[in-house]
């Protein structure tokens, strides 16, 4: 019994030791890879322009977003409502959630600057939480009928009781404010 648990215990160690060192190698890329946050975004065009018809991005399932302070990027899901643009961030007041959301928690203590890149093109935006109950709606049945199966009465409720609770946070990538 005593040699079992030892063989576990180093096969646990070497699991934590290798995704330790995945997270490591992956922080400073060119954008996340599909389990680990990456850097800074750098590839890809610009957008430079009016502000876009966002509905492309019912296509879109994940999109790459770079946050700031400390700059990570990660892949997210993204919803268009009402001609405006939003990411979710579920799980946030789970042990796990504010762990692996730490992003979220640094965008809502000010580091709101963010990039997006979806389809290869860079855009910069602001992250906005928001939480009114008639924004939050039309989100809430975009991301049922996008990510949960289907926008039942239901399905939009309990996402927008988990807004309500705290347990999802969702984020506008709002135009940059512009200084004249």
């Amino acid at each position: 019994m005593k040699i079992l648990l030892q063989i576990i215990g180093i096969l646990v160690l070497l699991l934590l030791v290798t995704l330790g060192t995945l997270k490591l190698k992956h922080r400073d890329d060119d954008g996340p890879s599909i389990l680990f946050p990456g850097g800074k975004l750098i590839s890809g065009e610009l957008y430079q322009g009016p502000e876009p018809d966002w509905s492309f991005t019912d296509d879109v399932f994940t999109i790459e977003l770079e946050t700031s302070d400390p700059v990570s990027s990660r892949r997210i899901f993204v919803m268009e409502s009402d001609g405006r643009v939003f990411v979710p961030s579920g799980y946030m007041r789970s042990f796990l959630g504010k762990l692996w959301k730490d992003w979220a928690f640094d965008v809502e203590d000010g580091a709101k600057s963010a990039v997006a890149r979806i389809e290869g093109i860079r855009y910069e935006r602001q992250l906005v939480r928001i939480t009114d109950p008639a924004v939050v709606e039309g989100v809430a049945t975009k991301l049922a009928a996008k990510y949960g199966g289907g926008a039942t009465p239901e399905a939009v409720s309990a996402t927008m009781k988990s807004v309500a609770d705290g347990d999802t946070w969702i984020f506008e990538m709002a135009p940059v404010e512009t200084q004249l």
